[in-house]
C-alpha cells in the first residue's frame, strides 16, 4: 500500500514536499512516480524516477520547479515542489510502475496511493 502525505494549502510562489511511503513491500523493486488530477481534468503524469534513483523524468509543466527523489532505506519517495502556481492545484498520487516499466502511462502503473490535495492560492 502506498500512502502520500505533505499536501496542503500554499500561496503562489511557495513550496511543498510530498512524501510517499510503502508499508508492505520494498519500493526499491519499482520505478516510482507521481500523477496529479485537477478538478474537471484527466489524471496527468508529473514525474518519475528509476529503480536506482539515477534517472528522473518530468512533465514539461513542472520541469525546473519540481524534483523527485527516493530513499529506499526509508522506503519513501518524495516530490519537492517549488515556485508553485495556481495551476498546480490538484490531487497528487504516488505511483509504482509495473514490472520493468516506468509509471509514465496509466496502463504501466501497478499501484496508486490514495492521493493528497495540493491547493495553490493566487
Amino acid at each position: 500500500q502506498l500512502v502520500e502525505s505533505g499536501g496542503g494549502l500554499v500561496q503562489a510562489g511557495g513550496s511543498l514536499r510530498l512524501s510517499c511511503a510503502a508499508s508492505a513491500r520494498p519500493l526499491s523493486r519499482y520505478a516510482m512516480g507521481w500523477f496529479r488530477q485537477a478538478p474537471g481534468k484527466e489524471r496527468e503524469f508529473v514525474a518519475d524516477i528509476s529503480w536506482s534513483g539515477g534517472t528522473t523524468y518530468y512533465a514539461d509543466s513542472v520541469k525546473g520547479r519540481f524534483t523527485i527523489a527516493r530513499n529506499d532505506t526509508k522506503n519513501t519517495m518524495y516530490l519537492q515542489m517549488n515556485s508553485l502556481k495556481p495551476e498546480d492545484t490538484a490531487v497528487y498520487y504516488c505511483t509504482a510502475g509495473r514490472s520493468g516499466l516506468f509509471p509514465r502511462r496509466i496502463a504501466d502503473i501497478d499501484s496508486w496511493g490514495q492521493g493528497t490535495q495540493v491547493t495553490v492560492s493566487s
